[in-house]
């Protein structure tokens, strides 16, 4: 298919965060563009005030008729968020129609770009995006597909005229990483997830270096030290190594706390650079801003517009997102799902703010994932002073025996915890006021931020 050929685009899960970057993608080249999904959001609404006709009722008769006839210039794209027993899905299929992964669409188009591609189990959508916005602010024209609403560009997609450069997440989840052959790929952590599409961690770990033997031969790989010898079978492949705890090309030396963020000292291959900001707070962030570093001076831009850059970066919607930060109270949102990111999330919290207790909400994201990490996830969460949890989100799944947020709520060892339905975190805050409150997790959980904001802020004026 030639992409450049494209002029109507059908999108089935057009509310995904991936799949609406495709779509804005499609529309600002001049394509008709349709959509449909299960749930009006703020991000469709956005999508249909741009152009986007989007339904939301399952029925294979609001399928745009051009799609229907199957004619040349059509694009029908799906994500496999849809159910494999999905009405216009299945039409689709048995129409003969030739229907396209988003992560194939992907890789068709960057393979017109000198591609950066960003892989991890977390850490990928904040890390593309702080690349992203470092060489645009330089004046490197590039574009962009990122995982997340970027604050810098109040979007998921940066398109720059007459950019070289393409700038995509590399999303292991269905393999679909697989599409993509950069000239630079980031992996940033290695930890066991989706075992729900891999069988353990050693076949997810197959699926990395199979998306590093995809790096075109005059490419590097960036990554940690500990990962080479997992990712790594083609030794004549160019490595770069970053690191906040231990030796490594881009080393961490020291970090200090300042006004809220973290300042810090950077050993590099020639030199060490100080007084470096990463505009973002959190510990992870520091690793995060240190491989965005290592693209850039990869790259060959000056080294104090570098700094600049990521002192100026705003982070991620729902990444270590501030809401409310003032003596008596701070409010956090963070998209973290996995034990991992759960642990950089509190202890960096824990961290800037040592002498205030600090409460999460917790959303659990699938019944598998809190399955088969539900020791580590209550470890992740013992961090905490406070515990309002709430019941699992399922996403794709069904239900499984004996996985519930009760089971999980047992297993933390705090004295303050409470499992709390989603429609009565309101009522708790407004008899329980926090010092330190964050919510976490990446299922609709984003639903109570801003009526929480609203409500916390208003509990304060009249105080």
């Amino acid at each position: 298919m030639n992409i450049n050929n494209i002029h109507t685009v059908y999108l089935l899960g057009v509310g995904g965060i991936g799949m609406s970057a495709l779509a804005r993608y499609f529309l600002i080249k001049g394509c008709k563009v349709y959509g449909y999904d299960k749930t009006k959001t703020s991000l469709t609404e956005e999508l249909e005030a741009e152009g986007i006709a989007i339904h939301y009722d399952e029925n294979v008769s609001l399928i745009p008729d051009a799609v229907k006839n199957n004619k040349e210039g059509i694009l029908v794209v799906y994500t496999p968020a849809i159910p494999k027993n999905n009405k216009e899905l299945l039409s689709l299929q048995q129409s003969g129609i030739k229907l396209y992964k988003r992560s194939e669409v992907l890789g068709l188009i960057s393979q017109e770009y000198f591609t950066i591609a960003v892989a991890g189990t977390h850490g990928k959508t904040t890390t593309s995006s702080m690349i992203a916005h470092v060489l645009n602010e330089c004046g490197v024209k590039c574009n962009a597909f990122l995982g997340g609403i970027s604050l810098n560009f109040n979007s998921n997609l940066l398109l720059n005229e007459d950019a070289k450069i393409v700038v995509v997440e590399a999303d292991e989840f269905d393999r679909s990483f697989l599409t993509l052959t950069p000239n630079i790929a980031i992996v940033t952590s290695l930890d066991a997830d989706h075992l729900d599409v891999y069988k353990n961690k050693n076949e997810m770990h197959n699926a990395y270096k199979a998306f590093v033997e995809k790096i075109n031969p005059t490419g590097t790989l960036i990554t940690k030290q500990t990962y080479l010898t997992i990712l790594q079978s083609n030794n004549k492949l160019n490595t770069l190594t970053y690191s906040i705890e231990r030796k490594a090309d881009y080393a961490l030396k020291s970090k200090k706390v300042e006004d809220g963020n973290f300042l810090i000292e950077v050993e590099t291959p020639t030199d060490v650079l100080q007084n470096m900001v990463i505009g973002l707070p959190g510990i992870h962030n520091i690793e995060n801003g240190l491989a965005a570093f290592v693209v850039a001076d990869l790259l060959k831009i000056d080294r104090e517009r570098i700094k600049a850059a990521l002192k100026s970066y705003k982070g991620v919607k729902r990444r270590f997102e501030f809401h409310i930060k003032t003596n008596d109270l701070v409010y956090i949102d963070d998209y973290a799902h996995h034990p991992t990111e759960l642990t950089f999330a509190i202890s960096s919290i824990k961290e800037l703010y040592p002498n205030k207790k600090i409460t999460g909400v917790f959303q659990p994201h699938l019944y598998s994932r809190t399955r088969d990490f539900a020791d580590e996830f209550a470890e992740s969460l013992s961090l905490l002073d406070e515990l309002i949890l709430l019941d699992i989100y399922p996403a794709r799944e069904l239900s499984i025996e004996g996985v519930s947020s009760a089971m999980l709520l047992e297993k933390v060892t705090i004295q303050h915890k409470k499992l709390v339905q989603k429609e009565e975190v309101l009522s708790y805050f407004k008899t329980n006021q926090p010092e330190v409150l964050v919510t976490l997790g990446a299922g609709d959980i984003d639903t109570l931020v801003q009526p929480l904001k609203t409500m916390l802020n208003a509990k304060a004026v009249n105080y």
